[in-house]
């Protein structure tokens, strides 16, 4: 698509999580849990707002006495692509054993670290569910991707769903939704 287009962008050093945030680890720092297929504490948590995770973020400062946030757009492909080159998903070009996706998901999510990881040992960055960014959404490039703000209409997402085909969990695919 035309705004998936081929670029280069340079990141600075930074740390990511092995899996996705989990219903336990939300509960465990929010008290609730609003996931639309609740009942997995091993499962991301999904069906949240953007506030919400700012909260959650903030929360888990709080108590661990670290500096978390969402990966930049560009932060969270580099992540993703695990050190490869022409890999259509994140860790290799087979989606059945990198990602749950409508074809193999029984319309749900699932427990984080049961496929296979990416040349970082990262999972689930294909498929399972949508990841947010801390980056505005920017169609052209115009650098949004290389930065964290919430000044924009839309945030960037990636990494496709468990209700999506494999098209949408490509590396280079990107998404974006208003903050709430």
């Amino acid at each position: 698509d035309d705004d998936q287009r081929q670029h280069r962008v340079c990141v600075d050093a930074f740390e990511i999580g092995k899996y996705e945030v989990t219903q336990a680890q939300w509960q465990a720092l929010m008290g609730a849990n609003r996931s639309k297929n609740a009942g997995c504490d091993d499962c991301p948590v999904e069906a949240v707002f953007w506030d919400e995770v700012q909260d959650y973020i903030t929360k888990l400062n709080m108590r661990t006495g670290q500096r978390y946030r969402l990966p930049t757009e560009a932060e969270w492909e580099y992540a993703c692509r695990g050190g490869k080159e022409n890999e259509h998903y994140c860790g290799g070009n087979d989606p059945d054993r990198l990602a749950w996706y409508v074809a193999n998901s029984g319309k749900k999510t699932h427990p984080v670290g049961q496929k296979q990881a990416n040349g970082f040992g990262l999972h689930d960055m294909s498929g399972n569910v949508w990841e947010l960014t801390c980056s505005d959404y920017d169609r052209n490039y115009g650098g949004a991707e290389q930065r964290c703000s919430s000044e924009g209409a839309y945030q960037a997402n990636r990494g496709g769903s468990w209700d999506f085909s494999p098209r949408y969990l490509r590396s280079a695919v990107r998404d974006h939704y208003p903050p709430g």
